[in-house]
């Protein structure tokens, strides 16, 4: 066994212990997170070469392993809460972090047992960081953990970057970034040379070639980790990864290339306090001076940031579900800029079942900034079709990185001008992406075989997770419906009783 299985196996032996005492997977994978870093801080100030002090010693490891009996409990609360008053990756990692596990003597054992026998530091970064990816990748595989939503295939980001093809003269960042998996694939891409590079050249790898954001807390401790944990920024300084929310202002920076797969779900939502205390929600129509256009729908607006943050000739690829493409209004405006501003020069159409969230039709776009021009900058947009009679599953039939190798061929990255059509890789210019209603990007050419032969149709399996995304998009779309319904009625009534008291 590996060295790598052998650590995983190890870490996810504990989960069924702490389920039965109502620790979640991924509240088990940030539990581990919280202690990884305590025994790793520990590795590093008591290294015999170059002894660093990482967190104060009144928030060591030592304190844990030295309380007995319930003290370690009380001892782990209390070093959690000091640490989440720490600033840089400390901070980030430890924010609001709480205790999940109540019972002492599994927290010792989990303590003493699983992690302290090990010694992370010296297993190397890539054995102890795809441990933890894989441990990740299995907390978004459990349905009850609500992981899956900041997941994206490993294969499918593995295509992208083959496609973009970040080097060490970019900036990477990822306004989405979730556990970070963008982020660690293009410096994986990146360093594939990394000893032909010059000592300035693998300090910038290592700590200012990615960037992430994350709006959730605990998604953002475990993006932080597994960068650490991958050998990507430091322990003492500021964190690749930021926790807030990219959509509020033009942070002002730019990037060389974007990588992103924005929330899935339609509106963006901003939590308010009314008068009487009560929290309530409403959606958040977002109006900044650099978006072309005013919507509440979260994935149109991820696509104008990025068209912001994007530096000039810079290269993005964005995973975006199927409204982004036809839907009208802000969508349109979005598109009609997307084609003449920018070089929107590719579209991944992507097949259901690759996603752990449910009810997903989706696609990437890859698209490059340009200077400004009166001639539009999108010549051709070549789009692939990898849905039509695709079937994929995540158990029986998952994605993998050969289902993408001839869309990455068919792309020619670095030899764009050299493209030539297949049955499923066509081009549309300019002139026809326009004269589509509504500049409509939902664009379909091969026949399901399936309508016309029924020994074509796939496995039962399959047709059934089929209908169930199908069902689960339609109810999305249901909701929304009401939701507006309900809004429209809630406003009228207000008028309503304001036209009454005036009377």
């Amino acid at each position: 066994m590996t060295d790598t299985r052998r650590l995983i196996d190890k870490l996810w032996s504990y989960v069924d212990v702490l389920r039965d005492d109502g620790v979640g997977v991924l509240e088990y994978t940030e539990q581990l997170t919280y202690l990884l870093f305590l025994k790793m801080a520990h590795e590093r100030s008591t290294r015999a070469l170059k002894p660093e002090r990482i967190i104060p010693d009144e928030f060591s490891w030592t304190q844990l392993t030295d309380a007995n009996g319930e003290e370690i409990e009380t001892e782990y609360t209390r070093i959690l809460r000091g640490l989440g008053r720490q600033s840089g990756t400390i901070g980030v990692i430890f924010r609001k972090a709480q205790n999940r596990i109540q019972d002492p003597a599994k927290l010792r054992r989990l303590v003493v047992d699983l992690i302290d026998k090990e010694h992370w530091s010296s297993a190397g970064t890539d054995i102890t960081g795809d441990a933890y990816e894989s441990l990740l990748a299995k907390s978004a595989s459990d349905k009850g953990s609500g992981a899956g939503q900041y997941f994206t295939p490993r294969p499918l980001i593995q295509a992208i970057v083959d496609v973009v093809q970040p080097g060490v003269t970019d900036l990477v960042t990822d306004p989405a970034c979730g556990t970070g998996g963008f982020l660690l694939v293009a410096h994986e891409y990146a360093s594939r040379d990394a000893e032909k590079m010059t000592p300035a050249e693998r300090t910038k790898l290592r700590s200012t070639f990615v960037h992430g954001i994350e709006l959730v807390d605990g998604t953002a401790r475990l993006a932080a980790m597994n960068m650490l944990l991958h050998g990507i920024g430091g322990t003492d300084g500021e964190s690749v990864i930021e926790v807030k929310d990219s959509l509020i202002a033009d942070p002002g920076q730019r990037w060389s290339v974007v990588l992103a797969n924005p929330p899935f779900g339609r509106k963006s939502a901003v939590a308010m306090v009314g008068a009487d205390g009560r929290q309530v929600r409403e959606d958040l129509e977002i109006e900044r001076q650099d978006f072309v256009a005013s919507t509440s729908n979260k994935q149109l607006n991820f696509v104008q940031h990025i068209m912001t943050i994007l530096e000039m000739n810079g290269r993005a690829a964005v995973v975006l579900p199927d409204n982004v493409l036809f839907e009208g209004g802000a969508g349109e405006i979005i598109r009609r800029r997307l084609l003449k501003d920018f070089n929107l020069h590719t579209m991944l159409r992507l097949p259901t079942g690759v996603f752990y969230a449910q009810g997903v039709k989706a696609n990437v776009l890859f698209f490059d900034k340009k200077p400004a021009s009166e001639q539009a900058w999108t010549q051709q947009l070549w789009v692939y079709d990898l849905r039509t009679n695709k079937h994929f599953t995540l158990k029986q039939n998952p994605l993998r990185r050969v289902d993408l190798s001839d869309f990455v061929a068919c792309c020619k990255p670095g030899q764009q001008g050299e493209r030539t059509e297949s049955e499923r890789w066509k081009a549309f210019s300019y002139d026809d992406l326009l004269a589509r209603d509504k500049v409509n990007l939902d664009i379909t050419w091969l026949q399901d075989d399936s309508l016309e032969d029924l020994d074509a149709l796939p496995s039962p399996d399959v047709i059934a997770r089929e209908i169930v995304e199908d069902l689960t998009a339609a109810l999305a779309d249901f909701e929304e419906a009401a939701i507006a319904l309900e809004e429209q009625l809630g406003t009228s009534e207000i008028r309503a009783e304001a036209l009454l008291g005036e009377v």
